[in-house]
């Protein structure tokens, strides 16, 4: 008999993060809007039709009457304009998981962005009409054909008092998985008022940081501003991304950042912002994924090419440059690129 080995002790890379350690880990999750009261449900009811009234939902303040006319976003009160509804593999890991995430894509948008990397959706307004009780419809099918990990609503913030009708309807209807708020990160604290406590995972964009970039590529001067008021209240509502031991995020903010050629200097203050003025333990996906597309490149009529200044794709450095930042920053939650073939969580 062959004399016995001594074990080797086992220790883990003190590189490591343990994104799914206490207290990012739970260990089973509830939706937030199971616990809503009816008093509670009916009383987001009614500010929802009040704001479709009197609509100052969104960061335009347009005042008008959805039910008469249209906005800023060219949507009315009685429908949303649907795009897509279907299982969708194009997500972050932890949000689209083995079995996708639910995704409803919304027609049009309350911004402007002539960079637009998804504008045959958000620019246009092709797709199904559907009420909040259709749609509240499609977010049972998701779950129980689909099975689908969440609820995904895409570019949303026009339509939040439509959004609030239909989670409240699922809810009757036996809809019992989590929320994902998709948005731009142009809301109002109004908006976000109204969605407290029916979403459990916001998932907002953090674009550009100065005004002028705001004004110019948005069409919203007022664009970062309004963003940093927005993920505070997000994350004061759900705070950090946790998730339950399948990887799956249940609840709390996810911001992105696309990294914009030239733009360099602005994700750098985004990031300062986030780390310094929000969390450090804020879940970040530094995207580099830019490509010119919607206005950008199209021919002027005087000769030469539509913001010239970001017609190409981002460099590597530049990305990377930003990711250093933020690590600087103490930031170190982080969407990682899979090293692999198989499934990346």
């Amino acid at each position: 008999m062959p004399p016995l080995r001594p074990l080797r002790s086992l220790s883990l890379p003190r590189s490591r993060h343990l994104h799914l350690a206490p207290p990012f880990l739970l260990d089973t999750y509830t939706p937030r809007y199971q616990s809503l009261t009816p008093i509670a449900a009916s009383k987001k009811r009614s500010l929802a039709y009040a704001h479709l009234r009197n609509c100052n939902l969104c960061p335009r303040l347009c005042s008008i009457n959805r039910y008469e006319t249209t906005g800023h976003c060219l949507t009315g009160a009685l429908t949303a304009k649907i795009n897509v509804i279907a299982p969708h593999f194009g997500e972050e890991p932890c949000i689209q998981g083995h079995h996708g995430s639910g995704a409803v894509f919304f027609s049009m948008c309350n911004l402007r962005c002539v960079f637009c990397q998804n504008h045959s959706i958000s620019h246009t307004r092709n797709g199904m009409d559907l009420t909040p009780e259709e749609m509240g419809e499609w977010y049972v099918k998701l779950q129980d054909v689909g099975h689908v990990h969440n609820i995904n609503l895409i570019t949303p913030e026009h339509v939040v008092p439509q959004v609030v009708l239909s989670i409240l309807h699922a809810k009757e209807l036996g809809l019992k998985i989590p929320i994902v708020y998709n948005t731009s990160g142009y809301d109002s604290l109004a908006s976000l008022e109204l969605l407290d406590g029916l979403v459990d995972v916001y998932l907002p964009d953090f674009k550009v940081w100065s005004e002028e970039s705001g004004r110019r590529l948005l069409k919203a001067g007022d664009y970062a501003a309004t963003a940093k008021e927005s993920v505070r209240e997000m994350h004061r509502q759900v705070g950090d991304l946790c998730f339950t031991g399948d990887g799956i995020a249940k609840s709390g903010v996810l911001v992105r950042h696309l990294v914009m050629p030239g733009l360099v200097d602005e994700g750098k203050e985004i990031v300062r912002f986030l780390a310094r003025e929000v969390s450090r333990d804020l879940f970040v996906n530094i995207m580099e994924q830019y490509k010119p597309d919607a206005y950008v490149g199209r021919d002027k009529r005087g000769g030469g090419r539509r913001y010239e200044e970001i017609n190409r794709a981002v460099r590597s450095d530049e990305v990377d440059s930003v990711r250093r930042a933020a690590e600087g920053e103490g930031l170190w939650r982080f969407v990682e690129p899979p090293r692999h073939e198989g499934f990346n969580l």
